[in-house]
């Protein structure tokens, strides 16, 4: 018998993978390819679509060939994307408008704070489950209609295009200028800024708001559904499924369940908790965001707490101070010592994400006196990540009422056993790390297939997962509200750093 396999595609902001699962949720082959980051002007960070378009074009045969594969053994392709990235196209011609403007990308911030002033703006996240930033969709629309002469017009006609990664991918994919599929998935709608989250749908009001015409709109789907058949590199191929790749992780952790929470540890770190098919509105920092829509199904909601800087605080450590000549070496370094002695690391490097909120905040080291070590600072940049994680998962229980029990966890920081270990000692609960760590790449793929009945539901995605690790907790009480109170101290020495008639010295 043929094996059969779905594709997952994971456009990522550094590089764009192809990866191939067969039944079991395996991974059989992995084709990847970097993409330049253009950084044209302080704070804007972009990507070239067609760059990233051509090294689909390349990476899909690659990992077919790894596999001793051919398309027509592929029953459904999906697509995992970087969330908020900003794409706008030539509808009749194919060419984008310029570069994708990233969603690390802060040169609305002028324009964002001209919104927030203006009348309606109070409305936005009630209706959308944001707050006004610059880390979402439509002020990098407006930015881009605004500062291209003609474009606004144009766009008011259809004849411009707008969408987030998958978006462009789908619509090249279905045949771009020769009929190609205009969409997006309900994950990635909800990033926008754009979207109501209690109908779905293109919200008139916050388009008038936020100056964007209707007509270049994708039409939103759901997250696992037939969008329609791919035409270019994975001919005759069913595209399956669309969602942003911290809700495809979601999925891929086979968090199905309300209050069953995932954490993806990269450069930074993003925790999506599972909350069931109504929205939650936080109070406490973090954002209300579509989890995944399986078909005709209600949407699972989620609340979504982003931590700006953990593996890139070991990099730092690394490059910026050179106390260690690899990453994986900071584990060994904070094993030395049974504590931090006393000091702890707050990484407000550029402000505080979720729940604080701060732009202003920059990072401190606190509690330095002679006795401390490179080994003591190293165990305070692991417990800086344990810890940012307990704030966010506090924010999470108190908005959820639902309590969690167990984190499930990935990414590259999750191969640091102190660091897991560290995590399920500062939350008070079990850690675990799953065999398949690309759990992004994974969650796209399961709702891939699942569109086209090659997993017949959640349950069977269920018995996919299997447990690579465990960590339970192991710290007394009362040391860990002693730390706990510590380490929020710490945290209010960072506030108010930048003031506003200085200005931020990094830019001077």
């Amino acid at each position: 018998m043929t094996e059969r396999y779905v594709m997952s595609i994971d456009q990522g902001t550094t590089s764009t993978r192809c990866i191939l699962f067969d039944h079991g949720g395996r991974l059989v082959s992995v084709a990847q390819r970097e993409h330049r980051q253009h950084f044209p002007k302080p704070g804007w960070v972009e990507h070239d679509p067609l760059e990233i378009w051509r090294n689909l074009e390349r990476i899909a045969p690659e990992a077919l060939a790894q596999a001793g594969a051919t398309a027509d053994q592929v029953v459904a392709v999906g697509i995992a994307n970087q969330r908020e990235t900003t794409v706008l196209w030539d509808r009749l011609t194919g060419v984008p408008v310029g570069r994708a403007i990233v969603w690390q990308d802060t040169r609305t911030a002028a324009l964002v704070d001209e919104l927030a002033r203006a009348p309606g703006a109070a409305a936005v996240p009630g209706r959308s489950g944001l707050p006004l930033a610059t880390y979402f969709s439509a002020p990098r629309v407006r930015w881009r209609l605004d500062h291209t002469p003609g474009l606004r017009e144009r766009a008011e006609r259809g004849e411009v295009l707008f969408g987030t990664m998958e978006s462009w991918l789908i619509w090249n994919l279905s045949g771009g200028v020769d009929g190609g599929v205009h969409v997006t998935d309900v994950t990635n709608a909800s990033r926008t800024l754009l979207m109501d989250l209690r109908t779905l749908a293109w919200d008139d009001d916050l388009l008038a708001f936020f100056g964007v015409p209707r007509a270049m709109l994708p039409e939103i789907r759901s997250s696992s559904e037939t969008y329609g058949t791919a035409r270019k590199v994975f001919p005759g191929v069913r595209i399956g499924a669309a969602l942003g790749d911290q809700q495809a992780a979601l999925f891929g952790q086979t968090c199905f369940a309300p209050g069953e929470t995932k954490c993806t540890y990269g450069t930074g770190a993003f925790l999506l908790m599972n909350t069931g098919t109504a929205p939650v509105r936080s109070a406490n920092g973090l954002l209300t965001t579509v989890g995944y829509k399986i078909g005709d199904e209600p949407a699972v909601y989620a609340l979504e707490g982003s931590i700006a800087i953990t593996g890139a605080l070991v990099q730092w450590f690394r490059d910026g101070l050179g106390l260690i000549t690899t990453a994986p070496e900071i584990e060994t370094l904070a094993r030395a010592v049974d504590d931090n002695g006393g000091c702890y690391i707050v990484p407000a490097f550029s402000g505080l994400f979720a729940p604080h909120w701060r732009g202003e905040a920059r990072g401190v080291i606190v509690g330095l006196t002679s006795y401390i070590t490179k080994h003591h600072l190293a165990r305070a940049v692991l417990e800086a990540t344990g810890w940012q994680t307990r704030e966010v998962v506090d924010a999470m229980n108190r908005d959820s009422g639902l309590g969690l029990r167990e984190l499930k966890a990935d990414g590259g920081m999750t191969s640091d056993n102190l660091l897991m270990q560290i995590v399920a000692d500062v939350l008070n609960v079990p850690v675990a790390r799953p065999m398949v760590v690309e759990t992004v790449s994974l969650g796209a793929a399961y709702a891939a297939g699942l569109a086209v009945g090659y997993w017949a539901g959640l349950e069977g995605l269920r018995r996919n997962w299997h447990r690579a690790a465990r960590w339970v907790p192991a710290m007394d009480p009362g040391r860990r509200a002693a730390e706990y109170d510590n380490w929020r101290r710490a945290v209010e020495r960072t506030f108010g750093w930048i003031r506003a008639e200085d200005g931020d010295p990094a830019d001077r």
